[in-house]
């Protein structure tokens, strides 16, 4: 279907579609898994000299282990999303601007990227608030820009653009992954200290470098998105403009009805959102996990090797993410789908019976690479198909995005709390297991005569 001044598979709006992947696909990476997660870990358990203080630390009065309180942090983040994003989308629908709403998510995300250069272990509290904005803006602007897809893409090419997308951000936030690692390991800022004081320094690259870097390119090539991708030029619901608050929510509970009476995208929904789950966490902790769990050679040894691990899964993404799409064509969107959760079932089996060397990591994340593209791209694209006739994408798409957030949130916090009770992540991974499990089932009642998904 088309809207506004949108034309259906035109290559310029799509490529200016799928250059946004290529834009904030850095803030998952170097944020989320790869450069953050380290620089965290390091910074709340070694002093300004180097030396190691332990695993603990306070937060607004309280004690906890610094990974768990990272994974409750980022679940506060993802409850502001579910708590907003709805209303914006709401409002986005009624006046027919949702560029407007992408481009603001985008600029609070990118600033905030940047405002993590000032992160200290001494102002935990302030300094996980540009953690908490960054991630609202990342999240919040994808609302916008995964509803674009029924309305760029013809059906028979949803899966197909939608797994572009996905390239397209694993190249991308690779290459700035790269530069910010050739900065760190060939340029490092190192400080010679005695007694107290610097007596030397050599290098001029920190790694909060990094975090300058990410907000620069997410809003510098975000600019080409901005510039080509079409702006609806009609509001859904006439001109009037008074209480869009509580028409964004009336938006909500109509479309909430529609699902209601939508049998195939209520089953898919609802297997989504425990399949997800799973997915989402591991991708949080996946770092966190690998730094606690696996036994490494050093420090440097460890940062090395997982920095690796995740140049290993971006690049298998890409790969995995074309495959899972020709294999949607040949044997339907749901039943490839479900062949990615057993490759995830059997991901987190392995991780939590055998992974406990490098080399056991590497495995798992050749193997996380190449369903993680997959599974998003084609859950993306699935859900846009059992999508009924409609202008109001955004609003569905936010229900997509709260289901994806809830399960987010439980996720994270589930695995946190079990970690905190055992005093360790391993056992975590059973949740995992059980919410794949889950979500598989579910994926296991929905019809196979849906010529769209089977």
């Amino acid at each position: 279907m088309a809207a506004g001044n949108l034309k259906i598979d035109d290559p310029k709006t799509i490529k200016a579609w799928t250059f946004y992947d290529w834009a904030n696909s850095v803030f998952p990476l170097v944020i989320t898994s790869a450069i953050f997660p380290n620089f965290y870990d390091y910074v709340t358990t070694h002093d300004n000299t180097g030396n190691f203080l332990g695993k603990t630390v306070t937060c607004f009065g309280s004690t906890f282990d610094n990974a768990n309180i990272y994974s409750f942090v980022y679940a506060f983040a993802l409850a502001i999303v579910v708590l907003i994003s709805p209303i914006l989308s709401g409002i986005a629908d009624y006046l027919g601007n949702k560029k407007r709403f992408l481009q603001f998510f985008c600029y609070l995300g990118a600033i905030s990227c940047m405002c993590l250069f000032f992160f200290k272990r001494e102002h935990l509290e302030l300094s996980f608030i540009p953690f908490i904005t960054a991630t609202v803006g990342f999240w919040g602007s994808l609302v916008y820009y995964n509803s674009y897809l029924p309305e760029i893409a013809s059906e028979k090419n949803q899966d197909k653009v939608s797994a572009r997308g996905f390239a397209m951000g694993y190249l991308g936030s690779s290459l700035l992954l790269i530069v910010c690692l050739v900065g760190i390991m060939v340029f490092k800022y190192e400080e010679t200290i005695v007694d107290g004081a610097v007596v030397a320094t050599k290098g001029f690259f920190k790694v909060k470098y990094s975090f300058l870097l990410v907000g620069v390119w997410w809003i510098g090539f975000a600019q080409y998105t901005f510039k080509h991708l079409p702006a609806l030029n009609h509001a859904a619901h006439g001109a009037d403009k008074k209480g869009l608050f509580s028409k964004g929510f009336k938006e909500l509970v109509s479309v909430f009805k529609q699902i209601k009476d939508l049998p195939q995208l209520k089953r898919f929904l609802g297997g989504y959102f425990f399949y997800n789950m799973g997915v989402q966490t591991i991708m949080v902790v996946a770092v966190l996990f690998a730094r606690n769990e696996i036994t490494w050679a050093d420090e440097k040894a460890k940062t090395t090797s997982l920095i690796i691990s995740i140049l290993i899964i971006q690049f298998v993404g890409i790969a995995g993410s074309f495959f899972f799409s020709k294999l949607s064509e040949n044997i339907g969107n749901i039943k490839s789908l479900m062949i990615a959760i057993f490759i995830w079932i059997f991901i987190c089996v392995f991780t939590y019976l055998v992974a406990r060397m490098p080399v056991h990591f590497y495995i798992v994340a050749f193997l996380v690479g190449f369903v993680m593209g997959g599974i998003q791209a084609l859950s993306r694209s699935t859900y846009s198909k059992l999508l009924p006739e409609t202008e109001d994408n955004t609003s569905f798409f936010s229900f997509y995005d709260v289901m994806e957030k809830l399960g987010m949130i439980l996720g994270t916090i589930t695995f946190g709390v079990i970690s905190e009770m055992v005093g360790g992540m391993r056992p975590s991974i059973l949740s995992l297991i059980s919410y794949f499990i889950l979500g598989f089932i579910i994926l296991l009642t929905m019809k196979k005569e849906n010529p769209k998904t089977t």
